[in-house]
């Protein structure tokens, strides 16, 4: 018995042996590849960040020397018109608008002229249909100016204007 004892002393003991060499050697291995993995990854954020501090910086001297051209503006005639009134028997409210028309460049003025008529037309009708609750407040005269902006895109396509600007605009 005692050789019996032996022997199994000795071989579980030869299977521990054989465990240890073979854990130590998957430990490096993870290191190893969490390693790699780390580099491979502060590599990345270090191109990154050259890339969008030091790269963007070449793109933006390129294109420093290219002159902006400032807006042109065009003066639309006053219009006065009667606001829509739900019943008969309130009182009749007025809107008083002056309006300009902010354009990508002078010579889009050129092209406006011709149309302007249909550009009055379009901003009479439009705002002969406001009931005076839809100029309520800053929201409402948003609204106003990206509706006649779109109007007026709508009129002059395909050219394209900026924006409507106020320069005066009451409710009577």
């Amino acid at each position: 018995m005692a050789t019996k004892e032996a022997q199994s002393e000795t071989e579980v003991g030869d299977d521990e042996d054989d465990k240890a060499p073979a854990e130590k050697r998957k430990l490096p291995l993870k290191l190893i590849a969490m390693a790699v993995g780390g580099l491979v990854v502060v590599g990345g954020v270090g191109w990154g960040a050259y890339h969008l501090l030091f790269a963007g910086r070449s793109d933006m001297a390129a294109a420093a020397p290219a002159q902006i051209k400032p807006p042109a503006f065009l003066d639309m005639p006053e219009v006065l018109v009667n606001l829509s009134t739900a019943g008969g028997n309130e009182r009749t409210q007025y809107l008083k608008v002056k309006v300009v028309l902010e354009l990508p460049d002078q010579e889009m003025a050129a092209q406006i002229q011709p149309v302007m008529p249909r550009l009055m037309d379009t901003f009479q009708t439009y705002l002969r249909e406001l009931r005076p609750t839809d100029l309520d407040g800053s929201a409402g005269l948003y609204r106003l100016k990206e509706e006649l902006t779109r109007r007026v895109n709508a009129a002059i396509a395909p050219s394209r204007i900026n924006a409507v600007l106020f320069k005066e605009i009451v409710v009577q």
